[in-house]
């Protein structure tokens, strides 16, 4: 199986470049007096502008000019005019490989920094093994190494090398993470991981599987399904705080790449391996089960919202036509009353003139209602939807209350934190 690539191509393109600003150029690049010494002990132009040019290579960026390698062309040009010659001499320096060999051995006797050897090597990862307990990423790993590689005035080995450091460390780190993770497990909390990797009891589908199942629509099936599920994961008894013994990329990492394996792959793992793997599955699905069952509750609550305030408009609207009604038969009443008011007349047998007293006392009390659906508001019907809440509410409380530890969660940026 081929060894995972740590970097892009366009990441390795960028390690050991040469600086691209003339600021840069200007600092890593200026020849002094001892410098000008050295070069000036070689014959012909295209020998000094070669030699000059290795030198630059070691100072910036620390590696030694690479077989048929071109250095730009505005490299080319700065050194040569520090040189007084032109940068066209580069192509008659170029052809002649061996002399680059030998004026390389002098380059690195002249700037005193040593080759890159095999304890280097070792020391390297050695040294590397706690960043990469903290990352994966390999452009991190790679730059932190070259810096200290730099700090200790060492020639830098081929990015090839420095890859292969870095995918060396991230190996051990692995190892040591898996057992981190795995050495706080008492024999009952393993078999509880290697049941997840079992078959749900009356379903194609294991009960890991379950665990990771999306949470449908919310309702309050839902709910009580999301709260089952947090209830396996507690069932495990995991150790507290156990995500806290490894960094949370790592964990985040682990529990990616757990969800991308079969689970007829996880239970080919070694023990040490598959108990890790499965830790950090686990740990991620008890934050995304809280999520979930929380937005699950939110959303819920969303909607009895929604269906009060829809309810509250449609007996509104059901009320309007007959209170469009009443209100134009207490226009009629009223303009009655004016006007047997300034006829002197009777006032009750003017209201009788319109309809009989018994139907206008049925009206007064009917128009009583329509006033109550006015003045009441949605707030008013939620206690509808009190039922569904009753189905999962102590559920979630007896949850909430009586857990032992804050499960880690994963905040926007995608890292994960712990719920307070």
């Amino acid at each position: 199986m081929p060894r995972r690539e740590l970097l892009t191509p366009a990441e390795r393109e960028s390690l050991l470049t040469i600086p691209s600003t003339e600021a840069e150029r200007i600092r890593h690049y200026t020849l002094n007096r001892v410098d000008l010494g050295f070069i000036r002990q070689h014959r012909w132009d295209y020998n000094r502008l070669g030699v000059a040019i290795q030198l630059c290579y070691l100072w910036y960026p620390g590696r030694v000019l690479g077989r048929g390698e071109i250095p730009p062309a505005a490299l080319l040009a700065m050194v040569a005019a520090q040189l007084k010659t032109t940068a066209a001499m580069w192509d008659q320096y170029a052809a002649r490989d061996q002399t680059r060999r030998e004026h390389q051995q002098e380059v690195v006797r002249q700037a005193g920094l040593p080759l890159f050897s095999r304890t280097h090597f070792r020391e390297l990862v050695t040294w590397l093994i706690p960043t990469a307990m903290q990352t994966v990423q390999g452009i991190v790993l790679v730059q932190a190494m070259i810096e200290e590689i730099r700090s200790r005035r060492l020639v830098l080995p081929p990015g090839r090398v420095l890859e292969l450091i870095a995918a060396q460390a991230t190996t051990r780190a692995d190892r040591q993470v898996f057992v981190q993770l795995t050495a706080p497990l008492a024999a009952e909390q393993r078999r509880g991981l290697d049941a997840l990797l079992e078959l749900r009891p009356g379903t194609p589908y294991s009960q890991l599987a379950w665990l990771r199942m999306s949470p449908g629509a919310p309702s309050a099936r839902s709910v009580l399904t999301h709260i089952s599920r947090l209830q396996v994961i507690r069932d495990l008894g995991l150790p507290a705080d156990i995500e806290r013994l490894v960094h949370h990329n790592r964990l985040l990492r682990l529990a990616r790449e757990g969800a991308q394996t079969a689970v007829y792959q996880l239970k080919e793992y070694g023990p040490t391996r598959r108990y890790a793997t499965l830790v950090a599955i686990v740990l991620e699905a008890l934050a995304t089960l809280t999520d979930e069952t929380l937005d699950l509750h939110d959303r819920l609550i969303g909607r009895f919202f929604a269906k009060s305030k829809y309810k509250h408009a449609q007996q509104f609207a059901e009320a309007a036509p007959a209170l469009h009604e009443t209100v134009q038969l207490f226009v009629k009443v009223g303009s009655a009353l004016v006007e047997a008011k300034a006829n002197d007349a009777d006032l009750f047998a003017a209201i009788e003139t319109v309809l009989p007293w018994e139907t206008f006392a049925a009206r007064i009390a009917e128009a009583a209602t329509f006033a109550t659906v006015r003045k009441s508001d949605a707030l008013g019907l939620l206690g509808d939807h009190y039922g569904q809440l009753r189905r999962y509410a102590p559920a979630l409380s007896r949850r909430s209350s009586s857990r032992r530890r804050r499960p880690w969660r994963r905040s926007s940026m995608g890292s994960i934190r712990c719920v307070r």
